[in-house]
């Protein structure tokens, strides 16, 4: 891979993470609160909402890892699989940071 192709990856890829976070979180908000499908679903499981994220998250590593094995088999994916499958990950990683940085800072408040 040259370095011009590298560099058009991570920007194709970073402008669709971003699109996708600004775009889909509206989605799920509500009341304007950017957690509130985890915070529901924390208080249905009893786990602070960062577990519940947990959870979503390896949904995506484990179709990560799928693709992974599929290339020791020589199975080679779709761009546009490895584009919704790491995108996922980076997002719900990004959502992650995003509520513990929340956290930190109400109690800073």
């Amino acid at each position: 891979m040259t370095e011009q192709r590298f560099d058009e990856v991570v920007d194709v890829f970073l402008n669709s993470i971003r699109d996708t976070l600004l775009v889909k979180a509206k989605e799920y908000r509500r009341e304007g609160n950017v957690f509130h499908n985890f915070d529901e679903g924390a208080k249905r499981s009893g786990l602070i909402r960062e577990k519940v994220l947990d959870g979503f998250l390896l949904k995506h590593e484990i179709s990560i890892a799928d693709i992974t094995n599929d290339l020791e088999k020589g199975i080679l994916p779709k761009i546009s699989t490895i584009d919704e499958k790491f995108g996922d990950n980076v997002i719900y990683l990004i959502i992650k940071m995003a509520s513990i940085i929340d956290k930190i800072e109400q109690q800073d408040v």
